[in-house]
C-alpha cells in the first residue's frame, strides 16, 4: 500500500470517550493540483496550472500548451497566511480554467525567498512588513540615467531588500542616450553589483540572457522605462506606459499590481507597481553586513549594539590597517544609512 502523507493543519483534536482527547488525522489533499501564481487582485489568485500527472500506469501529458490560467480565492484554512505573486500552491475544486469558475487555494507551499519591503519608514508603522513577490532569484533594479534622474538612495535600499531577501540583484541603467552612466556603475562598483546598460531603440541581447531561465522580479520608481522595458521582453504583455512629469521629474503609477509574465527565451519576469519609498524598518543591521564579508572580522572590536554608523565603530581602524577596501566601508555604511530612514531622495 502507498504510504499517505499528512500535513500539519490536517490534524484535528476532539473530545473522546474518557477525559484525554482523541485525535483524528485527515489526509491532505490527495486531489490537489500545483499552481503558479502570477497576479493577485482583491483576494482572487490567478494562478498557471500545469498539466497534471496522469493517474495509473505513470503516464504523464507533458504538452505545454495545455497549461491553462485558473482563478482562485484562499480556503478559510488557510486563515491570514498571505499569498502573492510568485507563490507555488495547491489548488482543488474546479480547476478547469473556464469562465465564472472559482477553485480554492488550500496550501502554501514552501518559499524558496521573500522580497519585503516595510510601509513606509517615516509613517510611524512599527515597521509593518509587505511580502512584494516570493520565489524570485534575481532582482533587476531599473532606474534612469536621466528623466527622471537616478536615486542612488532609493536603489541602496533595494539592494538592502535583496541582501535580505538573499536574492542576487543586478543594475538595469536606461536612457544611456541622455546620460553616461560611468558616474552611476563607478559608484556601485565595490559592491560587485552586475549591470547592463540601455537606450531607447537599443537592443536587449545582454539582458535577455541575464533573464533567461530565471525568475526575476523588476523594481524601480515610476517613469523609469520599466513597462517600456517589460513590453519589449514579452510580446503582448500591454503594460500602461507613463510619462514623467516636467515639472516634478516624477513618473505616474501605471502598473497597480504584480504580475508574473513568461519570457519567450525561458524564465519568469515580473513587474511590480512603481515605488517612491521601499522601507526597511524590517531589515537587521546583522542582515546588512552580512551582504559584506571582507568587513564582518572587523567588527570584532565595535562596542555593544554598534551601529556602524558613529565614531565609536571599530572599522575605521580595520579598514585603515588595509584589511579591506575603503570604497567597500564607504559602501557599507550608505547602505546602513538607508536603512536608519534616511529620506529616499537625494
Amino acid at each position: 500500500m502507498r504510504k499517505r502523507e499528512y500535513d500539519e493543519d490536517d490534524v484535528r483534536v476532539r473530545p473522546g470517550r474518557g477525559s484525554r482527547p482523541r485525535t483524528r488525522i485527515r489526509p491532505a489533499h490527495e486531489d490537489a493540483v500545483q499552481g503558479f501564481v502570477v497576479a493577485v487582485d482583491r483576494g482572487r489568485y490567478t494562478c498557471l496550472v500545469e498539466p497534471p500527472a496522469e493517474r495509473g500506469r505513470g503516464r504523464r501529458r507533458d504538452r505545454a500548451d495545455d497549461a491553462r490560467l485558473v482563478v482562485a480565492m484562499k480556503a478559510r484554512e488557510l486563515g491570514r497566511k498571505g499569498i502573492v505573486v510568485g507563490d507555488r500552491v495547491a489548488l482543488v475544486g474546479d480547476v478547469s480554467g473556464d469562465s465564472d469558475t472559482l477553485a480554492r487555494v488550500v496550501r502554501v507551499e514552501p518559499r524558496t525567498s521573500m522580497l519585503r519591503r516595510s510601509a513606509d519608514d517615516t509613517d510611524n508603522t512599527d515597521g509593518i512588513e509587505r511580502p512584494v513577490v516570493a520565489n524570485a532569484d534575481q532582482l533587476v533594479i531599473v532606474t534612469a540615467l536621466a528623466d527622471p534622474q537616478p536615486r542612488p538612495r532609493m536603489i541602496d535600499r533595494m539592494l538592502v531588500a535583496a541582501f535580505d531577501a538573499d536574492i542576487e540583484p543586478m543594475l538595469c541603467l536606461t536612457k544611456s542616450d541622455l546620460a553616461p552612466p560611468d558616474e552611476l556603475i563607478s559608484l556601485y562598483a565595490p559592491l560587485g553589483v552586475p549591470y547592463t546598460v540601455l537606450r531607447k531603440g537599443g537592443v536587449l541581447d545582454d539582458l535577455r540572457e541575464r533573464l533567461s531561465g530565471r525568475t526575476s522580479v523588476l523594481v524601480g520608481h515610476s517613469g523609469v522605462g520599466k513597462s517600456t522595458l517589460v513590453n519589449a521582453l514579452v510580446p503582448h504583455a500591454n503594460r500602461a506606459v507613463s510619462h514623467v512629469n516636467a515639472v516634478t521629474g516624477r513618473g505616474r503609477h501605471t502598473s497597480t499590481s504584480a504580475v508574473a509574465l513568461e519570457l519567450p527565451e525561458g524564465g519568469w519576469i515580473i513587474d511590480t507597481p512603481g515605488v517612491r519609498s521601499f522601507g526597511l524598518a524590517h531589515v537587521s543591521v546583522e542582515t546588512v553586513l552580512a551582504g559584506f564579508p571582507d568587513l564582518v572580522e572587523g567588527t570584532v572590536e565595535c562596542p555593544k549594539g554598534c551601529n556602524h554608523l558613529g565614531e565609536e565603530c571599530a572599522l575605521d581602524a580595520w579598514v585603515a590597517a588595509g584589511h579591506a577596501d575603503p570604497a567597500r566601508l564607504v559602501s557599507l555604511r550608505r547602505l546602513l544609512a538607508s536603512r536608519e530612514g534616511a529620506p529616499d531622495e537625494d
